[in-house]
């Protein structure tokens, strides 16, 4: 705990003074390396920082705008150079008691989630993300795990959401999940899905449903004929069957739609297959 120490004389006097634009200028430097500690190894110090900064934070109203801005700097710092920082659980937290007293900071919080380190902070950093187009913007391309995460934490964010904000995002978001309820990977697919065991996002889902139905059918369709995966294969029709429940007359005429479109690309198809048949000179003019 010997970095306790170096804060054990300082803190007597933090609480002692009143606060004053002199004295705040001094505690900030006090502020900086007082956050720089939270990189310590050991977890029973970082928790006792996170007690002195959040006593400093409440008490010195004038410094808040600083610290914020240092903390975010550690983040950045954080993912586009180091990624080494033991304390950025704990600064999460921290952020996440005092978030809703300023804008957040996305362009900070989002990038947080491209980080190989992801698993050890990902609850601290869940509760401060509130914003899907962020997330979906780093949304991983190689890591299966990840995505799993992401769609896990995405989920977090539906259950809270108004449904004014929803209507806002709902073509990108399920446009997203349409890809991972696509994907090879059967834990992705598996994932994604399970938002229809959802209550509240079924009610979203019902609400759009001639928005979210288009987006979705084509994937579905395809997963229905082509999945290597029985689970997924069984999860996909109780989808297609909900979708039939909220509002069958618009599911034929998505259905027909497609087997429309289908067969159009199958003529296209047909035809250039033909047009470089004759070009090879395998068939006759």
């Amino acid at each position: 705990m010997g970095r306790v120490q170096w804060l054990t004389p300082v803190i007597p006097v933090l609480w002692e003074t009143e606060a004053g634009q002199e004295f705040e200028t001094s505690l900030a430097n006090i502020m900086i390396t007082l956050l720089e500690l939270f990189d310590s190894e050991d977890p029973r110090e970082r928790d006792y920082f996170k007690t002195v900064f959040h006593r400093i934070y409440g008490k010195f109203l004038g410094l808040r705008a600083f610290i914020q801005k240092q903390i975010n700097n550690i983040f950045l710092r954080f993912v586009y150079e180091t990624e080494r920082f033991n304390g950025v659980a704990e600064l999460l937290e921290t952020l996440g008691s005092i978030i809703n007293g300023f804008a957040l900071p996305l362009k900070v919080l989002i990038p947080l989630h491209t980080v190989r380190s992801l698993s050890l902070f990902h609850a601290q950093l869940a509760y401060c993300t509130v914003h899907i187009t962020g997330l979906m913007k780093f949304w991983p391309k190689t890591c299966s795990q990840k995505e799993v995460t992401f769609l896990g934490e995405l989920e977090e964010i539906l259950d809270v959401i108004e449904a004014s904000q929803f209507v806002k995002i709902q073509e990108p978001l399920f446009k997203q999940i349409a890809k991972c309820v696509s994907s090879p990977h059967f834990q992705v697919a598996e994932r994604a899905l399970y938002y229809w065991n959802n209550e509240y996002i079924m009610s979203l889902i019902e609400e759009n449903c001639n928005v979210i139905l288009p987006i979705k059918f084509s994937s579905l369709y395809m997963i229905s004929k082509e999945h290597w995966n029985p689970a997924v294969v069984a999860l996909v029709y109780n989808v297609l069957k909900a979708f039939i429940e909220m509002n069958s007359t618009m599911f034929n005429e998505v259905t027909a739609t497609h087997k429309s479109d289908c067969q159009i690309w199958k003529k296209l198809e047909d035809l250039e297959l033909k047009r470089g048949l004759r070009c090879d000179g395998i068939i006759p003019t």
